[in-house]
């Protein structure tokens, strides 16, 4: 009865906060707002992955309306749902840009929906800020890429990988999802280990479409190509919900981290929450942000998520989780508001203009910056080790943020490529 009583007082205390935080935000008239875009798949394949992206953007846009909005006005989200469907998030990007007329849009998970997307921005003149890692070879005027480039993720971890503290590796599996990120970051990958001196007959290459679910034969292959006699490392892009399946298959099969360690570039905590991550200890993620980074900026972020989470009543709120992603929305939703400010205007070419080095103190414990050129975030990078509690362990890291090279030196013919935004995409 005690412990019932206190819950009950606790939950009475945290109701309370929140409508005085609401109370104390700032009035505005009902036609001084500035719309804002969300475009993050709410069902479908991704929806694992993306839906909250789109919790995090509301909570960002919620805190810089307490705070005064941006240039006095409340900022008004307008949220879609393309339903993980690749030509339907560049209607609802059309509808976002030129029916709602959004002063910006935050979203997009993979780079097949960015690559939808792109056309639209460019042709109406409106602008972007993709939050996820990607494979690079892109730049344009009307995106901001906060997520990282190959280099600040996919090259520093199989670094690690083929370091001795990483255990040495001299095999490869790449093991994606069939579509443009994984196979061309792959290809990035596969230049880099040929450059590092690894035979052809040591990668072993393969695809599987969204939403695959039977990894049985995939693991089994995977052991046999490990039998090699070489310390053997397991690349993994898989993107969605694939990953819940792929982990539980991995673990069915026995492969441990001491054995065959997998580093992903796309399973964080939130993918992770519903599989049973004790057969996984030990095997790696690489990112630009963890949850269990100790500071006080993310303990803070970890606490504002956690305080939000549990008043709207999220799924999952019970064990509020944070990723990289979440970390790269955040950033990318304050710099805007800090570009528009800076500008005076959500105007797209000011706010592009504006955006030229804004820095930012982010969840990771350092200062990010964006360059003043590509359109890309300078980020640090982390490796980490899965833990029992789904969390992770940094094992590795950079001494401080690192520049993005969106063209890739592995790719042949991008030293010709400036490191700038044209006024279209220069995409292959």
């Amino acid at each position: 009865m005690k412990r019932r009583s206190f819950i009950k007082t606790a939950l009475s205390a945290t109701a309370l906060s929140v409508a005085a935080a609401f109370s104390a935000s700032p009035s505005y008239a009902a036609d001084d707002v500035i719309k804002v875009g969300i475009l993050h798949s709410l069902s479908g394949t991704m929806a694992i992955s993306e839906t909250v992206l789109k919790d995090v953007a509301l909570m960002t846009i919620e805190e810089i309306n307490a705070k005064g909005g941006v240039l006095g006005k409340k900022l008004e989200p307008v949220v879609v749902d393309p339903a993980s469907n690749w030509p339907l998030f560049a209607e609802k990007a059309k509808q976002l840009v030129a029916q709602d007329k959004v002063a910006v849009v935050f979203g997009c998970w993979t780079s097949v929906s960015r690559k939808s997307v792109l056309p639209v921005f460019e042709e109406l003149n409106g602008l972007l800020f993709y939050p996820v890692q990607y494979e690079g070879e892109e730049l344009s005027k009307n995106v901001f890429y906060t997520g990282a480039a190959p280099n600040q993720q996919a090259i520093p971890a199989v670094e690690y990988l083929m370091s001795d503290d990483g255990g040495g590796a001299k095999r490869f599996v790449l093991l994606g999802t069939d579509y443009v990120y994984p196979r061309t970051t792959n290809k990035i990958l596969r230049a880099f280990l040929k450059s590092k001196g690894v035979a052809e007959a040591d990668i072993m290459e393969t695809y599987t479409p969204f939403g695959h679910s039977d990894y049985q034969t995939i693991i089994g292959n995977i052991k046999k190509f490990a039998q090699a006699g070489k310390k053997t490392a397991v690349i993994s892009t898989i993107n969605g919900d694939s990953n819940v399946p792929f982990y539980k298959e991995l673990a069915n099969q026995g492969i441990k981290a001491t054995d065959v360690p997998v580093v992903a570039f796309s399973v964080g905590e939130e993918e992770l929450r519903g599989v049973d991550t004790k057969p996984l200890v030990g095997h790696l993620a690489s990112w630009n942000y963890f949850m269990s980074l100790k500071n006080p900026t993310n303990d803070a972020f970890k606490k504002q998520w956690a305080d939000y989470a549990k008043a709207k009543k999220l799924p999952g709120a019970s064990k509020p989780l944070t990723n990289d992603p979440m970390e790269a929305t955040y950033i990318g939703i304050h710099m805007w508001a800090q570009a528009a400010a800076k500008a005076g205007s959500t105007q797209t070419d000011k706010v592009i203009a504006a955006m030229s080095g804004q820095s930012f103190t982010a969840p990771s414990g350092f200062t990010v910056k964006m360059d003043e050129k590509n359109h890309h975030l300078h980020k640090p990078v982390f490796v980490g080790e899965i833990r029992p509690d789904g969390q992770f362990d940094v094992v590795w890291k950079t001494s401080g943020p690192i520049k993005a090279q969106p063209w890739s030196p592995f790719i042949a013919g991008n030293e010709k490529k400036k490191d700038e935004p044209s006024g279209r995409s220069d995409t292959k």
